[in-house]
C-alpha cells in the first residue's frame, strides 16, 4: 500500500471512526461556473463497522504547507466520487 493511500486510509479511519480498506480509484473532473476546479483520483475505502455507510470518498489536495485531505462518506445524496466531490466544492472546502 502506498503512503499516499495509507494516509488516505488513516484520515478516514480518523474522521469517521471505524476500519477501512481501499476497494479502488476513479477519475472525476468538475467544473464550477465554468472553470475545472478539480481534476484527479478520489479513492474509494469500504468501511468496516460504520453505522450509516458502507463506503467513503476521499483526496488529497496540496495546501499552503502540506497536502489536505478530505473524506466523504457514501451516504445519499453522496451515490460517487463525483458526487463526494461537488459536496465539498459546494461545502466551501478547499480542493485542487
Amino acid at each position: 500500500m502506498s503512503q499516499y493511500i495509507q494516509n488516505l486510509r488513516d484520515t478516514v479511519a480518523a474522521l469517521h471512526g471505524c476500519d477501512c480498506s481501499h476497494s479502488g480509484t476513479s477519475r472525476v473532473v468538475e467544473f464550477f461556473e465554468g472553470q475545472k476546479v478539480f481534476d484527479g483520483n478520489v479513492e474509494t475505502f469500504a468501511l468496516s463497522g460504520h453505522p450509516a455507510a458502507s463506503e467513503a470518498f476521499a483526496w488529497a489536495f496540496q495546501g499552503v504547507s502540506e497536502p489536505q485531505y478530505v473524506a466523504v462518506l457514501n451516504v445519499p445524496p453522496i451515490n460517487d466520487p463525483s458526487d463526494a466531490v461537488r459536496a465539498a466544492i459546494a461545502s466551501g472546502q478547499l480542493i485542487k
